[in-house]
């Protein structure tokens, strides 16, 4: 599984690496320095920004708490260029946060009824201009997830919405692994879980290495062998693995949506079967049927069939993603749409 997990991640950013190429023509970005590179974007005066279709920059610029997701420093700015401005995670061609942004920051689609229904969001007859805060999007929203010892986790969840909780993916690995202690602890795991059912995995500690990296092991020998032909041992050295559990940030998030009494859906690319196996892997674990019934998944194909035409647009010339039964354009073709 590990495998393929990598051949469809990577087959997904070396596309939207391709796109990305294009759809930076015009527009202020660098590239990382890794192989292949990434493209990272720049905003233009505070008034555009490459990463984001338009009405959605202006949308998140307008409010503040929108506007602090940009607070959040890109972890791996040293494979960066060098920049006045600290690059942001949000900046990245790759990053999952800033597609999630781009669809429901959006103007209109939070309002709309075939996005609400799909995501099962409970629907108001208002007008967006009234809209209570508490029924828009809310962006790395900390869950407070209740401890043994009575202590809390503010577990970061992608999205709140209402009574919804929502993890976004596009070419991330995984749902990441981690050590049993950071899993077990959580009050409520043995409620809503059949904690055998989990998914497991055996962690390597440290990094595999040969025995030739310690000296120690061979400078004292008798040397029986003329000093030019002489070899020291270099088999491979034993690593060591400690029992966890992967998809770690899965398990979190319904522990979180079990506390508030709210739903949770994964929204992964299409691209991407091996995240939503992860996911149907943790779903089967989850014993309470009450919450069984409140976990969703959906693919942002699915979700552009119900998003404005010229966002959708947008979806497909920069990351290919298209609604369902439609065609992505080819990548070739993207190289004129600027006009986002």
């Amino acid at each position: 599984m590990a495998k393929e997990t990598s051949l469809f991640a990577s087959r997904l950013r070396m596309e939207l690496g391709a796109r990305n190429r294009l759809h930076a023509q015009g527009r202020l970005h660098v590239e990382s320095y890794g192989n292949p590179p990434v493209i990272v974007y720049a905003p233009e005066e505070d008034t555009r920004h490459g990463n984001f279709f338009d009405a959605a920059f202006a949308a998140i610029t307008a409010r503040p708490e929108w506007s602090r997701r940009f607070e959040k420093i890109h972890a791996q700015a040293r494979s960066l260029p060098k920049s006045e401005r600290k690059w942001r995670e949000l900046d990245s061609s790759m990053s999952s946060d800033a597609l999630l942004m781009n669809v429901f920051c959006t103007p209109a689609v939070t309002e709309s009824p075939e996005m609400r229904r799909m995501l099962g969001v409970d629907m108001h007859e208002i007008a967006e201009k009234e809209i209570p805060e508490q029924e828009r999007p809310d962006f790395g929203w900390k869950a407070r997830v209740l401890l043994g010892n009575g202590r809390f986790d503010r577990t970061e969840v992608d999205m709140r919405w209402g009574g919804l909780l929502v993890e976004a993916k596009l070419t991330e690995s995984d749902f990441q692994n981690c050590h049993s202690m950071l899993i077990e602890p959580y009050r409520d795991l043995d409620v809503v879980f059949e904690r055998e059912l989990l998914p497991r995995v055996q962690i390597p500690i440290g990094r595999s290495k040969a025995s030739a990296e310690f000296p120690e092991d061979y400078s004292q020998e008798e040397i029986i062998v003329p000093a030019d032909e002489w070899q020291p041992q270099t088999s491979e050295m034993q690593r060591e693995f400690i029992s966890g559990y992967s998809s770690y940030q899965l398990i979190r998030n319904v522990l979180a949506a079990y506390a508030q009494n709210a739903s949770f859906c994964v929204i992964h690319d299409a691209r991407r079967p091996d995240l939503r196996e992860a996911w149907f892997e943790v779903m089967r674990a989850v014993k309470d049927a009450a919450m069984r019934v409140r976990l969703k998944v959906l693919t942002w194909q699915e979700l552009a069939a119900v998003l404005p035409e010229d966002l959708q647009q947008f979806l497909g010339a920069k990351y290919g993603i298209v609604a369902p039964g439609e065609a992505a354009p080819p990548v070739e073709a993207t190289s004129g749409l600027h006009a986002f």
